[in-house]
């Protein structure tokens, strides 16, 4: 195996050969995973922190409890893959199809998600501090309770996600994002900029959770619809 930037480079034809376990064993150099299928396997509890993994599958993948802090993840596809427990601060995912993927109780500090599809993942009780999504599809998905405090939230696509209790204070949506249906029982929107975003489907019952968020006039307009008034 060749080593290039400081990455022992494995592709599938290595894992032919051995086990991961066995090429973890002993093992100094961080890994440089490329066009590896990991799908179905059970990767629980394994030690690759500060691994790389590009255009590797992950399907149904089960890494519950693994050491996977400093990762990066680039074009990956991990549909159903389990992260729950696992720990993950300052990982990088890029470009990956995340559905339906399970991060409970997982350490999630400082983590960044950028161009990824998260549609009906759950990251019910993670660690976040610090965490990133940018550019992401985040429908249906599970992030109850997450904060995104004075967050600038780009192109967020949170239609029909479970945003209760999330805390979106002073938050700004940037060049787009969607709010469309999403559930905000108890979530906080203070001083959040929302002109940006889609509220299609915001019932006004909910308006008071968005006490003294920024608004456009059609948003506005839209909002009384739903009361059968209109705005001239």
């Amino acid at each position: 195996m060749q080593v290039v930037d400081g990455y022992l480079q494995v592709g599938p034809d290595e894992l032919e050969q051995q086990s991961l376990a066995e090429l973890l064993r002993g093992q100094s150099l961080p890994l440089h995973f490329n066009g590896v299928d990991f799908s179905g396997q059970d990767l629980s509890r394994m030690e690759l922190s500060g691994a790389r993994f590009e255009r590797c599958l992950f399907a149904a993948a089960d890494l519950t409890a693994a050491m996977l802090e400093a990762t990066e993840w680039i074009s990956c596809r991990a549909p159903e893959a389990v992260f729950r427990s696992a720990q993950l601060t300052d990982a990088r995912f890029l470009r990956s199809d995340l559905n339906n993927s399970r991060w409970q109780r997982s350490k999630l500090a400082q983590a960044r998600f950028e161009g990824c599809k998260l549609t009906g993942a759950n990251f019910s009780d993670t660690s976040t501090l610090g965490m990133v999504f940018h550019d992401c599809v985040l429908r249906s998905a599970c992030l109850s309770g997450l904060s995104f405090y004075k967050g600038e939230l780009y192109n967020l696509d949170f239609a029909e996600a479970d945003l209760s209790y999330c805390d979106f204070r002073k938050a700004v949506f940037v060049e787009g994002g969607s709010l469309s249906l999403a559930r905000v029982n108890n979530a906080r929107f203070d001083q959040a900029d929302l002109r940006e975003a889609s509220l299609d489907g915001l019932r006004l019952v909910d308006a008071k959770l968005f006490h003294g968020a920024i608004i456009s006039r059609a948003q506005a307009s839209m909002l009384l619809s739903g009361l059968g008034l209109t705005v001239l």
